[in-house]
């Protein structure tokens, strides 16, 4: 029998075994998260700068971006299918597995000059990145309420070696293109698939048993007549109707994402105006990648702490700041776009952490895939929307507009989290 059909109905989340298994799931989704944040964060800025060699133009820089974060929106819901049906493990293993033909159709791409091949890359590697976002909701699977914003920052946290190593390796990953006779800005993309590889790896053999298998017969375990939930667009949207604060919680996500994709995608094209080297350029975006994941598990300590609004609250409060800091800064004054693109990590961070922990607090277990589901969808939407509008806001007006106009979506969350229906309570049960 295995370890699932041997749980007995009496155990919950509380208990030492689900405990135990659920640490060791947070471990190796953590480990994971490494792998695919080498993937992720050193792929964009370098797909950025291979759009806009292969076009010389910097709209189509916005556009990798948008791809990117295009099919990350496009598969959110399909891979929580997946996972309902089948589990977490399979679901996430399936999205590291997508990222790897991207990045071989992106280095297909650059080799023959093709822009439209190097967006569909883009576009399916974005769906590692889809399956990094999943993987912090799998971390709530066999978590308890009262550490539940935690065991998600410690996946999200997991990222940072990963995603610091990754735009540093911009240098050496170029070396290694040129080695095997490739274009340098596809060596980013060697070693992205390359680190996926190891992401899916990882899955398969350590994420045992799955935790959405488990918390489910958990779930029937202890409330026979739990029925399973399916991942579909217009449930979540009516599991939302009701739940303010849930829709809060998409909202700062997504507003979060848009304003980060916004001004970091256009930050390695803006420095590169004035021939800032790739190893800046790099640390300016690794500098970025610490502040959104290495101070992780302090927010989740705070947003379990202090509650989940009111760090939403410091989430645009520093947002806010980035963008005044980054717009002001000169194309080569590395110093403060490190400091500006540093917040710029943190706040996202908040939004993040305390957005989905509120959306997951805020409806029933048996709706949350569904509502998570969707939440991806509109985080990965508004990426989307971003990297389009900041190709052309730069192509227009420049950085310093492009960091002004980010500003506008932060103050309508001001606004929004100030309504009252937003900051009663749910009534959620746990699993």
């Amino acid at each position: 029998m295995s370890a699932i059909d041997q749980t007995p109905a009496i155990e919950n989340l509380e208990s030492p075994r689900i405990l135990a298994i659920s640490r060791r799931s947070v471990v190796t989704l953590s480990a994971a998260q490494m792998f695919g944040g080498i993937a992720v964060a050193g792929s964009f800025p370098a797909g950025a700068l291979l759009a806009v060699s292969l076009t010389d133009s910097e709209a189509f820089a916005g556009l990798v971006q948008t791809a990117g974060v295009l099919g990350a929106a496009i598969f959110a819901l399909p891979l929580a299918r997946i996972a309902l049906t089948k589990g977490r493990r399979p679901a996430l293993a399936s999205g590291y597995g997508m990222g790897i033909i991207g990045a071989i159709l992106v280095i297909l791409g650059a080799v023959t000059s093709l822009i439209a091949v190097v967006l569909v890359g883009s576009l399916f590697v974005g769906v590692a990145s889809a399956a990094s976002l999943q993987a912090r909701y799998a971390a709530t699977d066999l978590a308890t309420p009262q550490n539940r914003a935690r065991s998600l920052s410690y996946v999200v946290w997991a990222a940072t070696i990963g995603a610091v190593l990754g735009p540093n390796l911009l240098n050496f990953s170029g070396f290694v293109g040129l080695r095997l006779g490739l274009p340098e800005l596809s060596g980013p993309y060697v070693v992205s698939g390359l680190a996926l590889t190891c992401a899916v790896i990882v899955l398969m053999v350590a994420l045992r048993p799955d935790p959405f298998v488990l918390a489910t017969k958990l779930r029937q375990d202890l409330d026979p007549g739990t029925k399973i939930a399916h991942p579909k667009l217009r449930d979540g949207i009516e599991h939302l109707r009701t739940r303010p604060r849930a829709v809060l919680g998409i909202g700062a996500i997504s507003i979060g994402h848009l304003v980060m994709v916004m001004v970091m995608v256009m930050t390695p094209v803006h420095m590169a105006h004035v021939d800032v080297t790739l190893q800046l350029i790099g640390l300016v975006i690794s500098v970025h990648v610490v502040g959104m994941y290495a101070f992780s598990p302090l927010v989740g300590m705070a947003v379990d702490r202090f509650g989940r609004v009111p760090m939403i609250v410091v989430g645009v409060v520093t947002l806010t700041i980035s963008c005044v800091i980054s717009g002001l800064a000169a194309a080569n004054n590395v110093f403060l776009l490190g400091i500006g693109l540093f917040l710029l990590g943190l706040g996202w961070s908040f939004t993040l952490i305390a957005g989905s922990t509120l959306v997951t607090d805020s409806v029933e277990s048996n709706e949350r895939p569904a509502v998570q589901g969707l939440s991806d969808l509109s985080m990965n939407t508004a990426g989307a929307v971003g990297g389009i509008a900041a190709g052309f806001i730069m192509w227009l007006g420049g950085y310093g507009w492009l960091c002004a106009l980010a500003i506008l979506p932060l103050i309508g969350l001001a606004l929004w989290v100030s309504l009252p229906a937003c900051r009663k309570p749910s009534n959620a049960r746990s699993i």
